[in-house]
């Protein structure tokens, strides 16, 4: 039997705001290669957490979205709005993960470089 993948919330603990509540842990060999190909869009509270990861690129996506940059430490240490398909991030080296949410969410949300992110599993 396949083992679900994890899932996890993640609060901004800065601003006090919910990123996403249902966000897919993708650290595996295949979930990172997957990421979020052949989906047609993300609903409003999910997307992706890629670990380890420090950039990203959207060849084959068929939707723009937003990328938040991590540290080891759960910082946000960049921030990439509305990305749109065929298009690829600059490695950041003081990322070690990435989110992917829908388009918005970093507006939404007032998420900023330098916040605090908490990360929590979801059962």
């Amino acid at each position: 039997m396949a083992q679900e993948a994890s899932v996890v919330s993640i609060f901004n603990q800065t601003k006090q705001t919910t990123l996403a509540s249902r966000v897919m842990v993708a650290d595996t060999g295949l979930t990172r290669l997957v990421g979020l190909l052949g989906r047609r869009s993300l609903a409003p509270g999910t997307g992706i957490w890629i670990v380890p990861c420090n950039s990203i690129h959207t060849v084959g996506m068929l939707f723009r979205f937003d990328v938040v940059l991590i540290d080891k430490g759960y910082r946000v240490v960049g921030l990439r709005e509305r990305i749109p398909s065929f298009w690829m991030t600059w490695p950041n080296l003081r990322a070690r993960s990435v989110l992917e949410l829908p388009s918005y969410t970093i507006s939404k949300s007032h998420t900023e470089v330098g916040d605090q992110l908490l990360i929590g599993r979801v059962s």
